[in-house]
């Protein structure tokens, strides 16, 4: 009975070494725009309804709908005050003006997919700029870094507060993405 259990145990261990030396399953066309789109979606913090109808603007407008659903994507407020070096992190970033801390052209605005035009100026709101630990931890840390503002935004360090200069192109976007693949995900 023994030697039962002892070839058992045996064939087990051989059973989980076969399993791991498979090789990783190819991954198909369909699995790398997938993965591009949850990609993008992870980067910018959109959930598929919202990333579809940003989607659709892109495709609407005139040019190419990668370079235009990139550019949408970068103008949104929550990524604009990224990119300001106002916030940390996106996600800090979408929580700072959903809370109502963030004005633009002098006006409170609660949507972190608000679109930011060209002109718009992009502040905080006089009373977070009197929380001297949040500015101490947050917007002077990351301003003091050399973390550089894209050059399609304009950024006053001393007053806190940014400019858009121009609408983002693909070339402004330093981040590794794909977004034909995206394109064609969604062309199908």
């Amino acid at each position: 009975m023994v030697n039962v259990d002892k070839r058992k145990a045996v064939s087990d261990k051989s059973d989980k070494s076969k399993k791991n030396t498979k090789r990783p399953k190819k991954v198909s066309e369909y699995g790398k725009q997938l993965l591009e789109k949850q990609k993008v979606k992870g980067i910018y913090g959109m959930r598929e309804k919202q990333f579809r109808k940003f989607f659709k603007e892109a495709v609407r407008q005139e040019g190419s709908p990668g370079d235009n659903l990139l550019s949408l994507l970068e103008r949104r407020l929550d990524n604009v005050l990224y990119r300001l070096k106002l916030a940390t992190t996106r996600t800090q970033s979408r929580q700072v003006i959903v809370h109502g801390h963030v004005l633009v052209n002098g006006r409170k605005v609660y949507s972190p997919s608000y679109l930011v035009s060209i002109g718009e100026e992009i502040s905080l709101k006089p009373q977070v700029l009197e929380k001297k630990k949040f500015l101490e931890q947050v917007i002077d840390k990351r301003l003091n870094i050399g973390v550089k503002v894209p050059e399609w935004l304009e950024l006053s360090k001393k007053d806190r507060k940014g400019c858009i200069l121009r609408t983002p192109v693909r070339s402004d976007v330093q981040t590794p993405i794909e977004e034909h693949l995206i394109v064609e995900l969604y062309s199908k």
